[in-house]
């Protein structure tokens, strides 16, 4: 019998597994794929929203119906978060202008990056080293 801390590693991972099973199946490694989305002034790619939608489509009926059912806690016994009133400020502000300018400039994500990794492309591994580069120098700066 797994522990709860080995458990939630296993489901992790799986949970990993089949996202980087969906976006490679989809497409969604493929930064071109991405930008094509992200492009709107020439030729518009869809694909990548059609795949968003269909996420939340498996997603929200789910999860709607486990809030709904008063559960607090996830199928693992972890508190649910709790849903906190969105706070736009300078930070998240910076963060996200440049989480979106990194993405449109390569096309590659956290997510797809991990998924990259796998092919052995070494530009995948440039992006996970400068990303790991990133959360380092952000934690650095924080009082």
């Amino acid at each position: 019998m797994l522990n709860k801390s080995r458990l939630l590693m296993v489901v992790a991972l799986a949970s990993g597994a089949l996202f980087g099973l969906g976006i490679s199946i989809s497409g969604m490694i493929n930064p071109e794929k991405v930008q094509g989305f992200l492009n709107i002034t020439r030729e518009w790619d869809p694909s990548l929203g059609l795949v968003m939608a269909a996420a939340l489509a498996v997603f929200m009926p789910g999860y709607y119906r486990w809030r709904q059912a008063g559960q607090t806690q996830c199928v693992l016994g972890n508190d649910l978060p709790k849903l906190a009133k969105p706070i736009i400020d300078k930070r998240l502000v910076i963060g996200a202008s440049l989480f979106g300018a990194g993405w449109g400039w390569v096309g590659i994500c956290p997510g797809s990056a991990m998924a990259l990794l796998a092919s052995l492309q070494w530009q995948a591994g440039l992006f996970v080293l400068a990303m790991l580069a990133g959360f380092w120098l952000v934690k650095k700066m924080q009082p």
